[in-house]
């Protein structure tokens, strides 16, 4: 983890609809919530502004954030974020306490590369389809990756890349695969191009003349 994420933010004792709104419209400040941990969840509010500026960094999305609550840090993840339908704003969003000893289930994205160049695509003409685009993981706090590779280079048509098949960190687990082999997933997929390649092609017309 290379970046180091702060967020201030403010206790509120107001909560509802109707304060929530007065929060955006008034104040420029999000409605938010911290919880888990030993402690009882809080209503807090941070700066839309500030937390709109920190979301434009996709390590923010799964990575440790210091949250200052009136002058005292608290190590979270954000958990949920929930944006305005028609509008670019920011309307709740969901933090969970961490502990640096204990593990912590989250969902990181993942990272594919060599899509262009891969066998598949490059050489064979497939269509590659992301059957995910994040996984959920188990780890230390320590061990949080802020993203997962999936190396599509020798990847060719016909071929599916699952969960198993993917190099996770050091540290790292994957919470589907705790469950048993009937949860590998498959990720993501190089499939035949439309219509079919040229030999399919050929196969087809050879099976014509035999028939004839």
């Amino acid at each position: 983890m290379s970046e180091d994420f702060v967020l201030n933010a403010t206790s509120r004792e107001d909560a509802g609809k109707g304060a929530s709104r007065r929060l955006r419209r008034l104040d420029g400040q999000v409605p938010a919530i911290v919880y888990g941990g030993k402690k009882k969840p809080a209503n807090i509010s941070v700066s839309h502004k500030d937390l709109t500026k920190q979301l434009e960094n996709e390590a923010f999305f799964s990575h440790i954030i210091s949250l200052v609550i009136d002058d005292k840090a608290e190590d979270v993840i954000l958990k949920d974020l929930q944006r305005h339908p028609a509008k670019p704003q920011i309307v709740h969003a969901d933090f969970m306490r961490v502990s640096k000893t204990k593990k912590l289930n989250t969902s990181v994205p993942l990272h594919f590369l060599n899509e262009d160049t891969s066998k598949g695509v490059k050489m064979q003409g497939g269509n590659i389809v992301h059957n995910m685009v994040q996984l959920e993981i188990s780890c230390l706090p320590a061990d949080l990756p802020e993203f997962i590779e999936v190396d599509l280079k020798d990847v060719e048509v016909g071929q599916v890349v699952h969960i198993s098949d993917i190099q996770l960190p050091k540290g790292v687990t994957s919470v589907a695969l705790s469950h048993g082999e009937d949860h590998d997933l498959p990720v993501v997929a190089i499939n035949k191009p439309k219509g079919g390649t040229d030999d399919d092609e050929a196969e087809g017309e050879d099976a014509e003349g035999d028939s004839e």
